[in-house]
């Protein structure tokens, strides 16, 4: 049987650990959410904004609290969602930080989710049809229940007038390697 080994001064016994490929993802999952919400979260939108092309996605005077909104971003065929919360999110813009965007594709599998797949009462996205995956569209598309390890990319919106602007997404597009830019 290994003895663990003892680090020379400090008198405390370290077993060498290894780090799980799903704590791995959650806890680098975490860190981007902290990153993105609190202290430094406009330097990371800013990072995480940078490589995309802006595009205006629709009119606040358009959005219903309750309802979804389909839109393109940052290429033709990449299709996302856009909602008014009840409640403030985070990423959220608007007066009441409550307006958000989504991508529409789950990232375990692919597994298409669309406007009806929007529970605005509960404020998420899903379930997956392919293995029920939902997620906290407040909390930065965290993963609330199912088989995903990853949160739904997140579209980076800003306000400007009436209009809705996306600027970037936070997280990788199902099935690529690299996000498109849109450029």
């Amino acid at each position: 049987m290994n003895k663990p080994v003892e680090a020379k001064g400090a008198g405390l016994n370290h077993a060498c650990q290894s780090i799980s490929r799903r704590n791995f993802l959650i806890l680098g999952g975490a860190s981007v959410t902290v990153l993105a919400t609190v202290g430094r979260g406009a330097e990371a939108q800013e990072l995480v904004s940078s490589s995309y092309t802006r595009k205006v996605i629709g009119k606040v005077s358009a959005l219903e609290k309750g309802k979804a909104i389909s839109f393109n971003y940052p290429t033709d065929d990449i299709e996302n969602l856009v909602m008014m919360l009840e409640e403030e999110a985070g990423g959220g813009v608007g007066e009441a930080r409550n307006i958000v965007a989504f991508n529409t594709i789950c990232p375990h599998m692919g597994g298409y989710m669309g406007e009806a797949e929007f529970k605005s009462q509960h404020s998420v996205l899903g379930p997956c049809p392919l293995h029920l995956s939902t997620f906290d569209l407040s909390r930065h598309g965290m993963i609330v229940s199912g088989h995903s390890s990853a949160s739904l990319p997140q579209i980076i919106l800003e306000i400007d007038g009436d209009d809705i602007v996306a600027t970037g997404v936070m997280g990788l597009f199902y099935g690529y390697s690299q996000n498109p830019s849109g450029a």
